[in-house]
């Protein structure tokens, strides 16, 4: 239990870490003005537009970068800052954002994987929850061969559903950088800033891989141990 715990704590500090260095580059991009002037909203119609979207909605949520796809009502759900926003920021958002529903029309495989993976996850996630809610106790259940295995697949599928999160998340970006080149909306300096915006994006996803795969590891090597 002390093993996933150090672990939890590590990649809680590097997600920390990495988050501030996302808020930082956000910020730093939302002062870039798009020579377009176009908004994040019309930079993610214009996209749509371009790949023959024409049955999702682009919406505005509450929040900051709390921007995200939903498959299940197709919706392009952006921040306030992005929705209003005429910036490197808002438009490298709006489009990677983009870039997933273009996946969703495109039936790209990964993407779907990961969308049949996501009940599953809740359970998982569940399991997990409660493991670390009984702290000690849990440790000690976990002595029970049954119990250690359900733990195990808990833990295998929230790390396989990080691990398909990687390239789902970095081809939307690599679709929107394309595009938005394509289209002359960002070029030189913006161009080379909406990518590293999106590069710091991923690196969060990448952390969240990591540290599930490292637990999965972790507890794996223990079910295996305890079988000798």
């Amino acid at each position: 239990m002390l093993g996933l715990v150090v672990i939890s704590v590590v990649f809680t500090v590097i997600g920390m870490i990495l988050s501030g260095t996302l808020q930082a580059k956000f910020n730093k991009y939302s002062q870039m003005p798009l020579p377009s002037g176009m908004t994040g909203a019309e930079v993610a119609a214009a996209m749509l537009q371009a790949y023959g979207i024409y049955d999702v909605r682009i919406t505005s949520v509450e929040g900051r970068l709390t921007d995200h796809y939903n498959p299940e009502d197709k919706t392009v759900n952006l921040s306030y800052d992005v929705y209003h926003g005429r910036s490197v920021a808002a438009a490298a958002v709006a489009a990677h954002e983009c870039g997933h529903a273009v996946q969703h029309a495109t039936a790209y495989s990964m993407l779907q994987m990961r969308s049949r993976l996501v009940p599953l996850v809740h359970i998982a996630a569940s399991i997990q929850q409660y493991l670390f809610m009984l702290g000690l106790a849990g440790f000690a259940m976990m002595n029970n061969s049954t119990i250690m295995l359900v733990v195990l697949a808990a833990f295998g599928i929230t790390c396989l559903f990080s691990l398909i999160t990687l390239p789902v998340e970095f081809d939307a970006s690599r679709r929107a950088l394309a595009w938005l080149d394509r289209a002359g909306i960002t070029r030189g300096a913006a161009y080379e800033g909406a990518k590293d915006a999106l590069f710091w994006a991923a690196m969060t996803y990448v952390a969240a891989a990591l540290a599930a795969l490292l637990q999965f590891l972790w507890l794996l090597m223990r079910f295996l141990a305890s079988r000798e």
